[in-house]
């Protein structure tokens, strides 16, 4: 009887909600803003989708592990590495954040999908985890602001649901072991996808970021002003797999040009002449010498250029190999919210959200919490023209969590100041470049006055 009232309940929400993704909207002076594709759309524009028919299912792990669930949203093999997320909410951000993509995403929250999926909430227009694992399933959301279920969501968007797992043991074992390749599916089709997972190749040797970075450039608040009439400083934000939340902070304190993360820095200073730089997060190995290193390369040509820079997630971690650390996979990574950081200069403890597997090794002492596998970049010169300091450690595994670099407008944070899961202590990071990207401006016209170059 619940599954046959799933259906009813979605095309009974359905019938006002809004479409789209404009962060250059409502911000001052921007007559006509772009406007690209939600992850949700695909519900609005969905009437007819069958419920879950939760068929019984096996989850296989690369160490033998086996795990018996039953199937939802789309009924095909998930492949991939097994992570988890630690968040009571905001599955629907996790679903769509592009640096999941390549991986098996659990829930280690027991309920996913209490309150359903809602209109203008997701982090990208696509769902990026290759598969979900979770403990229960709910099949009929309970919010008025519902366009569907999180069954329906996966649905639509091609990705295969697995419920009923002792998330638990799951993760216990993650937290002990390290992350590890997994597949889920069908129980019949138990032969086929043992095969699948003798043959799976780690996602980390993928290019991930060119998988999920945006296709050309695009201006998407021209004209933006401040309070006083002012023009916005133009930023090119290079899009590694930058969440949607990102754009619109962005767009409250810049003229903002998205780029794709295969853009050279003199293509960006050709076509757009930006103010200052900014590198989101996005999945994979940072070392990976596809759209990452170019992205990287970009990074660092903008430093030496005495452009003003900040770095989220895996922009930390490029900027990170640019400055001659090493990078390397972690046992399980930090995703979730409530992951506590601390300021060395301030001694404050920050409350973050984070979702990141790999990190930036400590310069004096090494690489912590490491994965088994041993994973981690070569020694590399730092190419930036600057050193650098630790500002940010993580203060659970005293890992590295954001650099400053010295004498330069620039630096880096590995959490995402954009996400509000409760706490908002991140959130100031934003104002600090603005206000870091006003200064440098400041000084360039006084230079400029007195004769002298950038």
């Amino acid at each position: 009887m619940i599954n046959n009232l799933v259906p009813a309940v979605s095309l009974m929400s359905k019938s006002t909600p809004g479409r789209g993704f404009s962060p250059g909207a409502d911000i001052l002076g921007v007559g006509s803003a772009p406007k690209f594709p939600d992850a949700a759309d695909i519900l609005v524009d969905s009437d007819d989708i069958q419920p879950a028919s939760l068929a019984p299912g096996l989850l296989l792990l690369a160490d033998g592990t086996r795990f018996s669930g039953s199937l939802f949203g789309a009924e095909t093999i998930a492949q991939g590495e097994l992570v988890f997320t630690t968040g009571m909410c905001g599955y629907q951000e996790s679903l769509t954040d592009p640096s999941f993509a390549g991986q098996v995403l659990t829930f280690t929250w027991p309920l996913l999908g209490n309150y359903g999926i809602h209109a203008n909430s997701s982090e990208s227009s696509g769902v990026w985890p290759r598969g979900i694992v979770c403990r229960e399933l709910m099949k009929v959301p309970d919010h008025r602001d519902s366009i569907g279920s999180v069954h329906e969501f996966l649905l639509c968007h091609g990705v295969p649901g697995i419920e009923g797992i002792d998330t638990r043991s799951l993760t216990r074992r993650v937290r002990e072991h390290g992350t590890v390749l997994c597949v889920f599916g069908p129980l019949e089709k138990e032969e086929e996808m043992q095969e699948v997972l003798d043959n799976l190749i780690p996602p980390d040797l993928e290019d991930l970021v060119a998988e999920v970075t945006c296709s050309e450039s695009v201006l998407l608040n021209e004209g933006a002003e401040d309070m006083d009439g002012n023009s916005l400083p133009r930023l090119a934000a290079i899009d590694c797999g930058i969440k949607f939340n990102i754009l619109r902070e962005l767009c409250h304190r810049f003229e903002v040009v998205w780029c794709p993360a295969n853009m050279s820095f003199d293509e960006i200073i050709e076509k757009w002449s930006p103010d200052a730089f900014f590198s989101s997060n996005g999945p994979g190995d940072p070392a990976h010498p596809g759209a990452a290193t170019i992205a990287r390369n970009t990074l660092s040509s903008a430093v030496r250029a005495d452009f003003p820079v900040m770095g989220i997630c895996l922009g930390h971690q490029l900027m990170g190999l640019a400055a001659g650390l090493r990078t390397y996979k972690l046992r399980y990574g930090h995703r979730g919210a409530n992951q506590p950081v601390i300021d060395l200069q301030s001694g404050r403890v920050h409350i973050t959200s984070q979702n990141h597997g790999f990190a930036v090794e400590d310069p004096e002492q090494g690489m912590l919490a490491p994965h088994p596998s041993g994973v981690h970049s070569e020694k590399v010169e730092n190419v930036l023209g600057a050193d650098f300091r630790v500002r940010y450690v993580n203060a659970n595994d005293r890992t590295v969590e954001g650099l400053d670099l010295v004498d330069k407008s620039s630096f880096t944070v590995q959490f995402h100041p954009e996400a509000c899961p409760g706490p908002h202590d991140a959130a100031p990071l934003f104002d600090r470049f603005s206000k870091v990207v006003a200064e440098s401006l400041h000084l360039n016209k006084l230079a400029q006055s007195s004769g002298g170059k950038k």
